[in-house]
């Protein structure tokens, strides 16, 4: 290919890319899924594309229906260990984030959500939802009918219905939020974590570094709280585990506000804390390397606060 049409694949790289995760779930698989597409774009006869930012869109969300569809995939799906992979305020593969519906579909609560739907109807949401295409235009991208678009749409958001409010979370927020969770988790007591949780709060962790074989989940805030005092109470196997004595920062992660574990330049661990009501709704725990390779890139690039526990 000549540098004009690399640069013009380059141009919409960044919003593929955003386009896949919404639809995986992953950025690694995100990532795959682009470059699949650059050799489509390489193979392609260009003559005939009249428009290549429709052309690649169609390319890149067929080509992640067909990773959902794959066997491989359900089966890994299925076993109740995946969860989606968390992003970094600042990483461009998140994408749009002008409206709230945008900034919606890439948290991780609706990231999950999205599970419950089918392909079709995942890609009809993420398309309407995040990036604003007609239901013309998703038709003729998905090859269904326009009226066939809109009823997924309507399915679709009758299923999403867990966004919360804390997508509008800037950094000062956030820090001002995990303050005070980090202090209440510090104290050793209970009550004052259970204050901070609504009442029908969830937390799902992936077992210290993805060693369960399922995700671990708690249903009421009392056994929330008692699972982050026992976690946040340091002894020598966790920091065995870890590697050494991480330092916790504030960030946002996929638009939420959430706690980074680091160590070395390295992101060990990550807790997500879903807003709703100015309530904690939910706390995601993750701490499994594979899921936090490009958060780590991400965190290299940025400059560093002031970590709210030095060395825990």
């Amino acid at each position: 290919m000549d540098t004009a049409t690399v640069a013009r694949f380059e141009a919409s790289r960044n919003r593929l890319a955003s386009l896949a995760y919404r639809l995986l779930g992953s950025a690694a698989d995100a990532e795959d899924t682009v470059q699949d597409a650059f050799l489509r774009w390489q193979a392609a006869d260009r003559e005939y594309v009249e428009v290549p930012e429709a052309w690649l869109t169609k390319i890149v969300t067929n080509l992640a229906l067909d990773r959902l569809r794959s066997a491989k995939v359900r089966r890994e799906r299925a076993v109740g260990a995946w969860m989606p992979e968390p992003l970094l305020d600042g990483d461009p593969m998140l994408g749009p984030a002008d409206t709230v519906e945008q900034r919606e579909s890439v948290t991780l609560a609706v990231l999950t959500l999205m599970e419950r739907l089918s392909p079709v109807e995942r890609a009809v949401y993420v398309l309407r939802e995040a990036f604003a295409y007609s239901h013309a235009e998703i038709a003729e991208i998905l090859g269904i009918t326009e009226a066939g678009s809109q009823q997924h749409a309507h399915r679709a958001r009758r299923r999403i219905s867990a966004a919360g409010n804390g997508t509008d979370i800037d950094y000062a927020s956030a820090r001002r939020i995990v303050e005070a969770f980090v202090d209440a988790a510090s104290s050793g007591r209970t009550e004052r974590l259970v204050a901070l949780l609504t009442d029908d709060a969830t937390g799902i962790s992936d077992g210290a570094g993805g060693l369960a074989e399922k995700l671990i989940r708690y249903s009421t805030p009392e056994r929330i709280a008692n699972a982050l005092r026992a976690g946040f109470k340091p002894s020598p196997a966790k920091r065995r585990l870890a590697g050494g004595s991480p330092s916790i920062h504030a960030a946002v992660v996929n638009g939420c506000p959430a706690m980074l574990f680091t160590l070395d330049d390295r992101v060990v661990g990550v807790a997500v804390l879903e807003i709703r009501d100015d309530k904690i709704a939910g706390v995601r725990s993750i701490a499994a390397p594979h899921r936090l390779g490009r958060l780590t890139e991400e965190w290299q690039r940025q400059e560093h606060d002031v970590p709210l526990i030095e060395s825990w």
